[in-house]
């Protein structure tokens, strides 16, 4: 008789301050589905510390809807990972309380080390050891992970120089004036001080980037059409496109930004912050490009499921 061993579907959610996104995966490792939804939960939550009721609800809606996904797709076991905006907001448990009753599984609030290391983990699984050391940045909403290692993580840490954190702290005119960029810059290398104390950071030998900022930039590098995640992930973007890209992008308007064919609706309003963070990071590292990856801490949380 031989043995049957049962399929296991694994479900992995990363909630951030701009967007909560969704990873269905099998036992074998096959992708099911991958969903994301701009909520920006962590809307104004920099300058208030707290949740607003229309950010949670947003959050919600988008989570119901991922509930929906999980049960049609037989998942065993669920992990619900909140980041930067969670572990900020003093009042957060308007928004974990009713996502357990949605769920039926805690969230769960990690510190900026374990969100970096799940990002390490999914970001690197498929690469040959042979481009370590690995220097993984993930820009997220409030937040960006520095994470240095080889096959395990040497170093980590998290400062608060997100998208959404620099777009609120610093951009009100549109484009954002010199002076605004000029300040935006400043605050940006303080926190790239701070996480080269902890972090080596010019050490590695391939710089990859991951989430929303990186893999926009890294379409707009390659002229695409409209975003396309298959040629977008691998490809390695020379820093100097990289960095003018950001100078391009914050010379546009919120309108004209809009019009790009890759952009996402979500992220038309954080993007030039976003790329100002990614610029910053590839001058001080040194590095001659970076590397995007569309595996990301998402693949990281799956993986801690198997």
């Amino acid at each position: 008789m031989s043995l049957v061993i049962p399929i296991t579907n694994v479900a992995a959610i990363d909630c951030g301050t701009n967007s909560i996104r969704l990873l269905i995966s099998s036992s074998s490792g096959a992708e099911l589905v991958r969903e994301m939804e701009i909520v920006k939960l962590g809307e104004g939550v920099d300058r208030t510390k707290n949740f607003s009721p229309e950010a949670v609800a947003r959050t919600l809606k988008a989570l119901r809807y991922f509930k929906e996904l999980i049960d049609q797709n037989d998942v065993t076991h669920v992990r619900f990972c909140a980041t930067s905006a969670t572990r900020d907001a003093q009042n957060r448990e308007i928004f974990t309380i009713p996502v357990e009753e949605i769920l039926g599984v805690a969230p769960e609030v990690i510190v900026g080390t374990e969100e970096a290391r799940l990002s390490f983990l999914g970001a690197t699984a498929e690469l040959s050891r042979e481009l370590a050391p690995f220097l993984v940045v993930d820009i997220g909403g409030g937040s960006t992970e520095f994470v240095l290692g080889t096959s395990d993580v040497i170093a980590a840490i998290s400062v608060d120089i997100g998208c959404v954190r620099m777009t609120e702290r610093h951009f009100s005119q549109d484009p954002p004036s010199a002076d605004e960029i000029a300040n935006a810059r400043r605050d940006i290398n303080k926190a790239i001080d701070r996480a080269s104390e902890s972090v080596a950071i010019s050490s590695a030998k391939t710089l990859i980037a991951v989430a929303g900022t990186a893999t926009t930039v890294a379409a707009a590098a390659l002229h695409l059409p409209e975003y396309d995640r298959v040629q977008i992930h691998g490809a390695r973007i020379p820093a100097e496109r990289a960095i003018e890209i950001s100078e391009w992008l914050l010379s546009l308007t919120r309108v004209e930004r809009a019009g790009l064919g890759y952009m996402h609706p979500g992220r038309v309003e954080v993007i030039a912050a976003g790329s100002l963070v990614l610029a910053e990071i590839i001058k001080r590292t040194g590095a001659r490009e970076f590397v995007a990856s569309e595996r990301d801490i998402l693949d990281g949380i799956v993986a801690t499921l198997r």
